[in-house]
């Protein structure tokens, strides 16, 4: 209904509104029910088609999507500013059809430019973050421990192997102690997208790579999916922790399920207080968990530092916003009382192929002693 709705607004408001005349009107009407029609056809490709078959049906619905989003937030902007300025706008539009057809005209010609600057940053390279945290309780003898953080990287039918041989070859490049891929690593069940994670299988670090499960590895079929991974020489977390020790001194690497995993599956849930049963409450403990809002039970359980994804920092401004209702971990550092997190904004991205003023990272994050 949603899709519908959102179609309906947008026809009314670019095409009847301003009374487009022939053939623009129904070139244009025809564009919005084509739009709306692959949004449709998009999620049914993607389980049931190949990736190099369903890209003919993901890459124009991916765009699609996010024009859309851009000319649904600029239409309602304008509504709003017509309500602003007074029923004589309003009026003034209704009388004459040429004003409404250069508003309209305006609004397309925004979204077209924003949405070519957020495809544009989207298929970029992901930006390379450095962040250096301290932990009160982190051992003098790990002090510079360095840890790559990957998430969200969604390989499927428009993020394919090449993706994944490019961040490969940008995380080995930084030769990093540890490799933490924090969810969300695929789009589309082993069958069809398999193959296109073989690449993972080349991850280089002195002390292992990681992984966790997030929402969209759950859609794809969590259980096949970790089977893979592990295929790989990727070590999944679920719900459980290792060691690592390095000269004589130790931390505790903990993961846990994906946040929403019991809404997918009758079997898997998120289970902090498993994952750090039994442990030495003297070592610090790092948590890889893909949802950030696990970071309101880690930080009652004295975790010192979480690792998350899975918002994609809103991916396309302004729907950080609406992102923002859910959850008050978008991006970045925070931190509550001696616990701290750290907020991915996405290695690739979902949906839309568009990323608007949130460019996609690779995190490296160094760790010291406070």
């Amino acid at each position: 209904m949603v899709v519908i709705g959102g179609h309906l607004y947008l026809a009314e408001q670019l095409v009847l509104a301003p009374q487009l005349p022939a053939p623009w009107r129904n070139v244009t009407l025809a564009t919005i029910a084509l739009g709306g029609a692959l949004l449709v056809a998009q999620p049914i490709a993607e389980r049931l088609l190949p990736p190099a078959s369903a890209r003919w049906i993901n890459w124009p619905a991916s765009l699609w999507m996010g024009f859309a989003f851009l000319l649904l937030i600029l239409s309602l902007v304008s509504d709003l500013a017509q309500v602003l300025v007074g029923a004589s706008f309003a009026d003034a539009s209704e009388s004459s059809p040429t004003a409404a057809r250069m508003w309209a005209a305006l609004i397309v010609v925004s979204g077209l430019v924003a949405g070519a600057g957020g495809v544009r940053t989207a298929l970029r390279e992901p930006t390379l973050e450095r962040r250096e945290l301290r932990l009160p309780r982190w051992p003098v003898g790990l002090d510079g421990f360095r840890i790559v953080q990957i998430s969200d990287v969604h390989i499927g039918p428009i993020l394919d192997r090449r993706f994944a041989a490019a961040l490969v070859e940008r995380s080995n490049a930084l030769r990093p102690d540890l490799v933490a891929i924090t969810g969300d690593l695929v789009d589309g069940h082993v069958g069809l997208v398999g193959d296109e994670v073989e690449p993972f299988a080349r991850l280089r670090a002195a002390h292992g790579v990681y992984f966790v499960t997030g929402n969209h590895d759950y859609y794809s079929g969590a259980d096949d999916w970790v089977q893979r991974v592990e295929r790989l020489g990727i070590h999944p977390l679920r719900n459980d922790r290792v060691t690592i020790a390095q000269a004589g001194e130790a931390f505790d690497l903990a993961g846990v399920e994906d946040h929403h995993a019991h809404l997918v599956s009758g079997r898997q849930r998120e289970d902090l207080p498993t994952a750090l049963a039994g442990r030495d409450a003297q070592r610090p403990v790092i948590l890889l968990a893909h949802d950030p809002l696990t970071f309101r039970t880690a930080a009652s359980l004295g975790v010192d530092l979480q690792l998350s994804g899975h918002t994609h920092g809103g991916q396309i401004w302004p729907f950080r916003y609406l992102v923002r209702l859910s959850t008050p971990y978008i991006a970045g550092h925070y931190r509550v009382n001696e616990s701290q997190l750290y907020v991915s904004r996405g290695t690739g991205f979902w949906g839309p192929a568009m990323r608007l003023f949130k460019p996609g990272e690779i995190t490296e994050i160094v760790i010291r002693r406070a």
